[in-house]
């Protein structure tokens, strides 16, 4: 996670450099000069697996400058899956799915986001690098779903929570054979709802001139009123949410494309 925050870091303090160097060219008429950017992404983060979530972004060209640079309201909806980070995957057998020991919940969030985007630096309609500074943040919905197993016995299966099976075995003597659907649960799902903020750099690459693709590297902190139990302390008379956390922070990177109007 420090590398990631120091490739933030070393990639703001270069834009900025950057963008030092060329801001008599923002106002040149051959300049990028949008009004709206809609934009879908897919998501990685230092908190999930190599696919993250998903986002919404749309940012909207707003009249006047933030130090003296073009800015734009920032608008965002991300969709993401909260990882523990004591999450290990095993199986039973060579038979058996793989499922992840010890794992009683998943923990999707959804953060509508709004803030603002300043143009650091400002491409050419048809070749260059744009960069934009992002600082946005809004609330943060917890879905909170319980994590199914698959257990058999005999010739019969079934899905049951992780919650109820022992180890490996379910206390009927059911043995644990795999992971269970990810939609099975969703009507058990308890909710809580937290804060988050985020700064990013926005690396715009896109090839033609109403079309857009590049990438959002930014970090984020998300709070919470109490930990959210998803690998519970199993100790006996300790508190199962031990371990777990109600604060979070995260390095992520977001490969986005959209249209520009």
């Amino acid at each position: 996670m420090q590398r990631i925050y120091r490739y933030i870091l070393t990639g703001f303090i270069g834009a900025l450099l950057l963008g030092s160097d060329v801001r008599a060219q923002t106002n040149d008429e051959n300049d990028d000069n949008f009004q709206t950017v809609t934009t879908f992404g897919i998501s990685t983060n230092t908190n999930s697996g190599v696919i993250g979530g998903f986002a919404f972004r749309q940012s909207k060209r707003l009249d006047g400058t933030l130090f003296g640079r073009t800015q734009y309201r920032y608008l965002s909806v991300e969709l993401v899956n909260v990882k523990h980070p004591k999450e290990l995957s095993a199986s039973i057998g060579s038979v058996g799915s793989r499922f992840i020991t010890g794992k009683e919940n998943f923990l999707f969030v959804i953060r509508p986001q709004y803030g603002r985007e300043v143009k650091v630096f400002q491409r050419d309609t048809d070749e260059g690098i744009s960069v934009s500074g992002i600082l946005a943040g809004g609330p943060s919905l917890g879905i909170i779903k319980p994590y199914y197993l698959e257990v058999s016995f005999g010739n019969s299966s079934r899905q049951v929570p992780a919650s109820q099976v022992n180890g490996f075995t379910t206390p009927t003597g059911e043995a644990v054979t795999g992971a269970g659907s990810l939609f099975r649960g969703f009507g058990e799902s308890k909710f809580t709802v937290g804060l988050n903020l985020k700064a990013a750099l926005s690396f715009e690459l896109s090839a033609f001139r109403t079309n857009t693709t590049g990438v959002e590297i930014g970090f984020l902190t998300e709070i919470f009123p109490q930990r959210i139990v998803i690998v519970p302390n199993t100790e006996p008379g300790a508190d199962r949410a031990l371990g777990n956390r109600s604060f979070f922070t995260s390095g992520y990177l977001t490969l986005f494309f959209g249209t520009k109007k």
